[in-house]
This record gives C-alpha cells, sequence and structure tokens, in this order.
C-alpha cells in the first residue's frame, strides 16, 4: 500500500493525463474521474450520479454506468464506515505504479545508452592501437570486461601493457586483466578466488578453437 505523502509528491492530474490511454480509461471515464477529484478537494465525501449529473452534460445513466466500470476496474472504491465516502485511492496506486514503472524503463534506456557510449570509446581506442576492426567475439569480450566491474582507464591500460610487451591479442589483455585482478585481490583480502588453471584453460581452448577441421 502506498503512502499519501507518495501521492502528493506526484501531480495526479498529470499522471491520470499521461497513463490514462495505457489504463484503457475512455474519455468519458476521464471526464467523470476529473469531476469525482473536483467534488473530493471541495470536501464532498459520498459523490453520486445525481451529484455528478448536475456538473456534467453527461447523463445521469451514462453516469451511472461509468461509475460502475470504474468500480469493476478497481479505479474507483466505497469505502464503507459510519458514512459511505468515495475514494480514487486505488486508481492513484495504479498510476504511481505505471509512473514507477516508466521511470525504471528511462533509467535502464539511459543506462544502455551510457553503456553503448562508454564501449564505443574503448571499441575505437582498441582498434585504433592494433590499426585494424574488431570481430564480433572482440566487442563481445570488451563488453563482458565492462560488465564484469574493468574501468574504460583500467582495460585501456592493459591493452597498453600488452602493446608494449609486443603483444597485439585480446587474449593477452585479458591475461593481463586478470593479473592485475589477482594482484590487487591478495594486496586486499590476502588471497584470490582467480584460479590458477585459468590460463591453461584458456589455452586449451584457444587451440580447440583454432583447430582446422576437415571431413574425412
Amino acid at each position: 500500500m502506498k503512502s499519501n505523502v507518495q501521492f502528493e509528491a506526484l501531480d495526479f492530474k498529470y499522471l491520470l493525463l499521461e497513463y490514462y490511454k495505457k489504463l484503457r480509461i475512455s474519455e468519458n471515464e476521464l471526464a467523470v474521474i476529473f469531476m469525482i477529484d473536483h467534488l473530493l478537494d471541495q470536501k464532498n465525501t459520498l459523490i453520486t450520479p445525481d451529484l455528478l449529473s448536475l456538473k456534467m452534460n453527461l447523463k445521469m445513466s451514462e453516469i451511472d454506468s461509468i461509475l460502475v466500470k470504474l468500480i469493476e476496474k478497481n479505479f474507483l472504491q466505497y469505502d464503507m464506515g459510519k458514512r459511505i465516502k468515495v475514494s480514487l485511492k486505488p486508481l492513484k496506486e495504479k498510476l504511481y505504479d505505471e509512473f514507477q514503472v516508466s521511470l525504471a524503463k528511462e533509467k535502464e534506456n539511459t543506462l544502455n545508452e551510457e553503456k553503448a557510449n562508454y564501449l564505443q570509446n574503448i571499441y575505437q581506442v582498441f582498434e585504433k592501437e592494433l590499426n585494424r576492426t574488431l570481430s564480433p567475439l572482440e566487442f563481445s569480450l570488451i563488453g563482458e570486461w565492462v560488465d564484469h566491474g574493468y574501468t574504460d582507464e583500467t582495460i585501456i591500460n592493459a591493452l597498453k601493457e600488452a602493446m608494449s610487451k609486443g603483444k597485439k591479442t585480446l587474449k593477452s589483455v585479458d591475461k593481463i586483466l586478470l593479473q592485475w585482478e589477482a594482484r590487487d585481490d591478495l594486496e586486499k583480502n590476502g588471497y584470490t578466488s582467480i584460479s590458477p588453471e585459468w590460463d591453461k584453460n584458456l589455452e586449451e581452448t584457444l587451440k580447440i578453437v583454432n583447430t582446422k577441421w576437415l571431413d574425412d
């Protein structure tokens, strides 16, 4: 259940106009909701089709039908206490949820765009230093380095370290990155989770991948 503070921090009318189509609210239903909200602001707690019809051009039968639909869609509720009160809280909660989903998607898109730009900068440095276009597998490997948590500075420094040793392959860069990570782990924690077998396994994998398979 959302708090009143969360609702008050957001503009209900703005969210309603922004998401009513997504919630499949018709324009007539929208008009009734706005009128209910207006009457609630005027301290009217019991809002009936009769009261709404005095304020709107819709027929009472149309308003009555719309109220039923709003209740069925769980946008409107009647709180049955000592006095019957009308509440738009269920609708506000749904609008709040839609806002949160939209915010999360926007953040994800921004992060994806930032990551794409981030990777593009690294790709350009590698292609310039290696004087060639990277392969799809090499693009993927660089992406894995970034996902692992290596910074662009660390990755580029590892490339320069490999180049200074006459090594011009991403395998060499990968080896240096792992060596640095193991060194940092040892300095910080006194141990490392990086297996000493990783280099041997990588060599075996590359040997298999590079084998020229011929038909018998």
